[in-house]
């Protein structure tokens, strides 16, 4: 990920909350048959490794689970992200250099996948990602709650991830290269968005 000075992200505990925050990154592998994607959810132990490992599931038919990967394997995690128009700039009003651009969070976590069918450790991975998307509802669904067969049955459909991160690259372009003027004009004009994420991003803009 090309990442000038002024947006390189290397603080780990600030790249491990984007990564928590993203609810469905993408994994991708390369192949002898080229490059291969899936979105699914991934969940980050933080303190195992240097970096944190991952897990996650993928179909069984998925051909990503058992085709051999070359290479590190890459998860791209998204955080908010927002148009920046130029209209906010102050700069604007003084010399009218001034172009669009997009402010944006991302992580890139590289890692040795490692694919398993292990129904102790399928079904592990699969109550830690559902207790915590379940967590904070009123009445949180658990894996518990499926007939045994029914559940059993589902974990021979799925191969389990396992993704030690060797690297993170991390990026949070918030214009911090901008003027403090510059900076008040994007904060202001994505706060005042109808949209939920032009605000987060608002409010991360330093001041």
């Amino acid at each position: 990920m090309y990442t000038p000075p002024a947006f390189k992200e290397e603080t780990l505990s600030v790249l491990h909350a984007i990564i928590d925050a993203a609810a469905l990154p993408t994994l991708v592998t390369a192949t002898a048959d080229g490059l291969v994607a899936t979105p699914l959810p991934l969940l980050l132990v933080r303190d195992e490794g240097p970096h944190g490992t991952l897990y996650g599931h993928l179909a069984r038919a998925n051909p990503q689970g058992s085709t051999a990967p070359i290479g590190s394997t890459l998860a791209i995690f998204m955080g908010p992200d927002a148009y920046v128009s130029p209209s906010w700039y102050a700069s604007k009003r003084e010399h009218g250099k001034v172009v669009p651009t997009w402010n944006y969070a991302a992580v890139h976590a590289y890692g040795e996948a490692e694919f398993f069918t292990d129904e102790d450790r399928l079904l592990d991975v699969v109550t830690r990602l559902t207790n915590r998307h379940e967590a904070g509802r009123t009445e949180p669904w658990r894996v518990s709650d499926a007939p045994p067969a029914f559940l059993k049955a589902q974990l021979r459909g799925i191969t389990g991830l396992r993704l030690p991160i060797h690297r993170l690259d991390g990026k949070r372009k918030i214009s911090q290269n901008r003027s403090t003027e510059d900076r008040q004009g994007v904060a202001a004009g994505l706060a005042g968005s109808g949209r939920e994420v032009d605000r987060l991003v608002a409010a991360e803009i330093p001041a």
